[in-house]
């Protein structure tokens, strides 16, 4: 077997369990926003169980902390928003929206990390639009919400990636994944709290209607958590790691952005969502899609 065979192997596996990632979300009968803090919970949970993780919290500045905590708040808004479009519309709609993801860093990034501006991003951010137009008209109206939710998910998608890259060298990857999964968990967990607390009405699809701050899941939901949890999250992180050792960027990120066209197919077949959507609806996708593996072509175009 080559070098890279294996690699290639790993990051495929890791983007197929990462498209299940949409499809857990509409099989759990939890609203959105007690579904990501159980998930990020119980990430954190696990991370923080190893003593190398708190040597290296203990070891690392306020200032890091602090940030990479920020980020994780992020990252929990990306998924509330992510489920919330999941349980507003579907799975296909959901990871369509979060495609767009390079038309936002293509306006984020150069704000957030300092780099120049390029036309050539924008004039992609343009051709993702008629996608977009596509997506919309191939839904039934009622999932308007939630198409509206996906791309909010994707802006927060952008705003965090960019972050990411001025503070990936600052720690240990595990030890950072802990840090914003526990973080975003109790951020979330406090504004389900203050909800409770101030009697604010429930969101559709995001927050819980009964009052509850935080809703146990029954014996089912528990069963696909832990499955989100470990399977979708834990083992495919700890999996990319070990092949992006091998891969190149531009080589991984043409198999991450596989990511949609899985999800999609897999929503087909295990919850028939054809069957809501039109063929409208998979033009958009396929135009928003082919965008997005254009995208890490011309960043490596550009670097040479």
């Amino acid at each position: 077997m080559s070098d890279t065979r294996l690699p290639w192997l790993q990051i495929h596996f890791c983007v197929v369990l990462w498209g299940f990632t949409a499809i857990l979300g509409k099989v759990i009968t939890l609203d959105a926003l007690p579904l990501v803090i159980w998930r990020m919970g119980l990430v954190a949970l696990a991370l923080l169980l190893i003593p190398s993780i708190w040597r290296n919290i203990r070891s690392m500045s306020r200032h890091d902390l602090m940030a990479f905590s920020g980020v994780g708040m992020l990252v929990a808004l990306h998924w509330l928003t992510f489920y919330g479009a999941i349980k507003l519309a579907n799975a296909s709609v959901a990871v369509t929206c979060i495609a767009t993801v390079p038309v936002f860093l293509s306006l984020t990034e150069p704000l957030l990390v300092g780099r120049r501006f390029r036309l050539s991003e924008l004039l992609l951010a343009i051709m993702v639009l008629p996608g977009i137009i596509l997506v919309v008209g191939g839904t039934p109206q009622n999932m308007n919400a939630g198409i509206i939710m996906g791309i909010t998910s994707a802006f927060f998608v952008a705003i965090f990636a960019a972050l990411n890259k001025r503070l990936v060298l600052r720690g240990e990857p595990l030890t950072v994944t802990g840090i914003e999964m526990a973080a975003g968990g109790i951020f979330l967990l406090t504004l389900s709290t203050l909800s409770v607390v101030f009697s604010m009405p429930a969101l559709p699809g995001l927050t819980v209607e009964s009052g509850t701050v935080l809703p146990w899941p029954d014996r089912q939901d528990w069963f696909w958590l832990l499955l989100l949890a470990g399977a979708c999250t834990l083992l495919p992180f700890a999996l990319s790691l070990l092949a992006l050792r091998k891969l190149s960027a531009y080589a991984s990120a043409l198999v991450v952005n596989l990511e949609p066209v899985y999800a999609i197919l897999l929503a087909a077949i295990l919850l028939n969502e054809q069957e809501e959507l039109t063929l409208s609806f998979y033009s958009g996708a396929f135009l928003i899609v082919m965008v997005v593996f254009v995208y890490p072509w011309l960043m490596s175009a550009q670097k040479h």
